[in-house]
């Protein structure tokens, strides 16, 4: 699911981060669910899988909520979606963190979404100042 870019607006180097960290994160789950899915010795799942769906969720999340603040009109909505953002941010950071300790091949590619994790950080802190 891709967010839906409206006409006219001004594309914002916050969202088309926001949009690259979606990418990367769908390509790097759909890498890290083939390597976890498989069942252990005793019939468990990893339980780490669920991390990568959650990564996929929270990317997603992103663009629509920046574009939200974007669009408000008074402080007080757009600086709520702003926090929402953060949030979106931080969750998805400490689930790279979880993730690398899973058993997989994959997880040397997290390295590359937690940098460009930190570049939506330093993004982030520009844009709330615009807001």
């Amino acid at each position: 699911m891709i967010p839906h870019i409206p006409h006219g607006l001004p594309q914002s180097p916050i969202y088309k981060k926001a949009m690259e960290i979606f990418m990367l994160s769908r390509h790097i789950s759909n890498y890290l669910v083939h390597d976890l899915s498989g069942l252990g010795p005793h019939g468990e799942e990893d339980p780490s899988i669920y991390f990568t769906g959650d990564i996929v969720q929270q990317s997603v999340s992103l663009a629509p909520e920046i574009l939200k603040a974007e669009r408000q009109t008074f402080s007080e909505e757009k600086h709520k979606y702003a926090a929402s953002v953060n949030r979106l941010a931080n969750a998805l950071y400490k689930n790279c963190e979880r993730l690398e300790g899973a058993n997989s091949n994959g997880k040397e590619f997290l390295p590359i979404l937690r940098t460009e994790l930190k570049k939506f950080r330093k993004l982030q802190r520009s844009w709330l100042l615009t807001l």
